[in-house]
């Protein structure tokens, strides 16, 4: 028996009954965060046409909102253990679900990117609950299995996101084109706000970390600094003071690991726990998670202009084209974390990475080789291969990066490998100008699209795959084998020591 922070209530039947409940609302919230990021890629050409948004409005739509939910999460996880998980989980769907409601109702681009950025800081409260619910509730030998559900998650949201977005685009419900991207959400979260507050119990921890406000006030200006002239500089011909500001960024940054030094001797709440990086493996996990981030930001965003403004196709085509990518995924995912890690370790996850680079490679090749009238089908092998090598890395990544961090730091390890890897994301988005946009001209003529936008396709996916190939090599830092846990033994959370839930002894859990 062992002692845990639990959001449900003591012993009987009706106990494991309900903790399955909550699992599937917060991880229904996971799944609405996943869709909400897939759903915007396939719409934006859709966005750009009806709302007139130049591209780096477009960029700030995606970058913004990982920019937000990356500088928000930490955060977002200790509000949860100062103030009550369920309280926070509850202001972070319910506020999704507003910011939702304004970005479909945006009248102009500034109003949708502004949106996305609170969309970001919501998600930013919503979803560090969902993990400090989960290690909460169950033990060790049981996670194995909600983390496989996870990585189904996972693929299930890439899956329906591509595919809902274009039909929704394409149906254009009420006339509202893609603003029925965003209100969808709305259903979703008020039946997320009813249940959670049925079925998930308040718990808190009785010593969290401070905030540090500070901290995040530093993250983001750095962020901003690098971002900003990463993504309007060639719009405005890379102006000196875009250099100054992204240099300035490094400044910044240094800053940040300085003041977090003082702020860890001061009070032992830092936003950023330093020791954590003296841990080999978890420092190269942290980069690997990164890059990883700057793969996926970079190649989404190129793939969607590519099809829909390069070779012309409707969303409907481009979001079924995803399909075998997307089963690709959800695929490998639940084989790696439930099979292959446990009998062959990081080699599954340097594989994936080869695999993954390997079908980039293939559908470099491919689009060279059939040009502007490549076919969808012709498209899912190398989709199928970049799925799988995808699939094979993003379960099992954490537990890896994990495996090697003291207890005491696990929760304020695993809220940095998401932080970082949605910090990747907003660079990747960035980094298409540089990478995608920078080879196209600013004036084309229609006949000189289609062949401007392969063109750029294949660049950005030379770039994508040398990331990849330095993913592998990051890997050789990893821990051969994640360490396995004792069953019973709990993982805590940022905060955790010995939970209250609602004022009563905590729960026991087998």
């Amino acid at each position: 028996m062992n002692s845990t922070d639990t959001t449900l209530g003591t012993a009987g039947g009706g106990t494991d009954r309900r903790r399955w409940f909550a699992l599937a609302i917060v991880m229904t919230a996971a799944f609405m965060d996943l869709v909400d990021v897939t759903i915007v890629n396939i719409a934006i050409p859709s966005i750009r046409q009806e709302s007139g948004a130049s591209f780096s409005q477009i960029q700030w739509i995606t970058a913004g909102y990982a920019l937000a939910f990356a500088a928000g999460l930490i955060t977002g996880g200790r509000l949860g253990d100062i103030h009550g998980r369920k309280r926070i989980f509850l202001v972070g769907i319910g506020g999704f679900t507003v910011a939702s409601a304004l970005c479909g109702l945006a009248v102009n681009p500034e109003m949708l990117v502004a949106s996305r950025f609170l969309q970001g800081g919501m998600a930013a409260l919503m979803v560090p609950q969902v993990l400090s619910i989960v290690h909460a509730t169950f033990p060790a030998h049981e996670r194995g299995k909600v983390f496989g559900m996870f990585g189904a998650v996972v693929g299930l949201g890439a899956v329906s996101g591509p595919l809902l977005g274009a039909l929704l685009t394409e149906w254009n419900l009420f006339g509202w084109e893609w603003r029925s991207i965003f209100l969808i959400n709305l259903p979703v979260g008020v039946a997320g706000l009813i249940l959670g507050s049925r079925f998930i119990t308040e718990s808190k921890a009785p010593r969290a970390l401070k905030l540090d406000l500070v901290g995040v006030a530093l993250v983001t200006l750095g962020l901003l600094m690098l971002l900003y002239p990463l993504i309007r500089g060639r719009e405005l011909d890379w102006p000196v003071w875009g250099y100054v500001s992204m240099g300035g960024s490094l400044v910044v940054l240094a800053v940040l690991v300085a003041y977090e030094r003082r702020k860890a001797a001061r009070d032992g709440s830092p936003l950023v726990e330093l020791p954590l990086f003296k841990v080999k493996s978890f420092a190269a996990g942290i980069a690997v998670q990164t890059v990883f981030g700057i793969a996926l930001g970079v190649f989404f965003l190129v793939w969607t202009l590519y099809m829909q403004v390069g070779l012309g196709w409707r969303p409907l085509k481009a979001g079924l084209t995803g399909v075998p990518f997307s089963i690709a995924v959800s695929a490998a995912a639940g084989m790696s974390v439930q099979m292959l890690v446990p009998r062959f370790g990081r080699k599954v996850l340097q594989a994936g990475a080869l695999v993954m680079g390997a079908g980039v490679l293939l559908y470099i090749w491919e689009a060279g080789h059939y040009g502007l009238t490549i076919a969808p089908w012709q498209m899912a092998l190398p989709l199928v291969v970049m799925g799988v090598g995808m699939g094979l890395i993003v379960a099992p990544l954490t537990d890896a990066i994990l495996s090697e961090v003291p207890r005491e730091h696990a929760g304020s390890a695993s809220g940095l490998i998401n932080t970082v890897q949605q910090m990747g994301n907003a660079l990747g988005l960035a980094l298409v100008s540089v990478v995608f946009f920078g080879t196209i001209s600013d004036h084309l003529r229609p006949e000189q699209i289609g062949p401007a936008f392969l063109d750029a396709f294949q660049n950005a996916l030379g770039w994508v795959a040398a990331v990849l190939g330095t993913m592998f090599l990051l890997m050789f830092a990893l821990p051969k084998r994640p360490a396995q846990h004792v069953e019973g033994e709990h993982t805590p959370v940022e905060g955790e020591e010995q939970a209250t839930v609602e004022g009563k002894e905590p729960a026991l859990v087998s």
